[in-house]
């Protein structure tokens, strides 16, 4: 790992000049410590034993859970500086995981080793704060989720899907869609022909061009 490298970890991870000892330090940021893994990377599955806490510095990685059905649901996104509540919980509990994780794009990371892990959260009051508040934000986050799934319209949850991505024109397939939604391509391809038909988007070869953000925003907050 060149300086370049280990100055954006600390910047990222603040609470790791403190918590670690020099030595910690060092051997954490040894080159060979620093793993590069390619889009579409399984980093960890549903049944594996958590190895350590990922310390991403590029990249993100999609965490899904998988329904017995085979029906899959994107539960939220890990980006650098983040945490992965998953692997969190499964190294406080000392439990497998119980999703997956995929490596959405180019990924490097450094993986903090589970024993190293489980002594910062016991011994440094700011790194157990760090990993604690984002637990917090990730559960408010899976609230949320839970609410929409639970009570929101699946052509609601479709629209501010379409309207989050911030791009006129969005390249992403109706499988991908699906998957994020935690739902089925068919049912999907049909909501989109009837935005479509309304006008509010266009729809080409893995492209969707939104139109009418207006109406995509008052769909998704069910006034249409």
């Amino acid at each position: 790992m060149n300086s370049g490298q280990a100055s954006q970890l600390l910047q990222l991870y603040p609470t790791l000049a403190a918590a670690l000892a020099p030595g910690e330090r060092e051997g954490l940021l040894q080159p060979q410590a620093l793993l590069r893994l390619p889009a579409g990377t399984t980093v960890f599955t549903e049944q594996q034993p958590c190895r350590g806490f990922p310390l991403l510095l590029g990249g993100s990685i999609k965490v899904i859970k998988t329904t017995p059905s085979g029906r899959e649901l994107l539960l939220y996104r890990v980006e650098p500086g983040g945490s992965c509540i998953i692997t969190s919980s499964c190294l406080l509990g000392h439990t497998d995981y119980s999703a997956r994780g995929i490596a959405e794009s180019e990924l490097t990371l450094l993986m903090l080793p589970a024993p190293l892990f489980s002594r910062l959260v016991g011994e440094s009051a700011p790194f157990r704060d760090f990993v604690f508040h984002l637990f917090a934000e990730r559960i408010a986050e899976l609230m949320q989720l839970v609410e929409e799934v639970a009570f929101s319209r699946l052509d609601q949850r479709l629209a501010k899907l379409l309207l989050a991505k911030e791009q006129e024109v969005l390249h992403t397939t109706h499988q991908q869609l699906a998957e994020e939604l935690g739902s089925v391509r068919e049912i999907i391809s049909r909501l989109l022909k009837g935005l479509a038909a309304q006008g509010l988007v266009s729809l080409g070869r893995e492209q969707i061009v939104l139109l009418d953000r207006g109406g995509l925003t008052r769909l998704a907050e069910g006034q249409r």
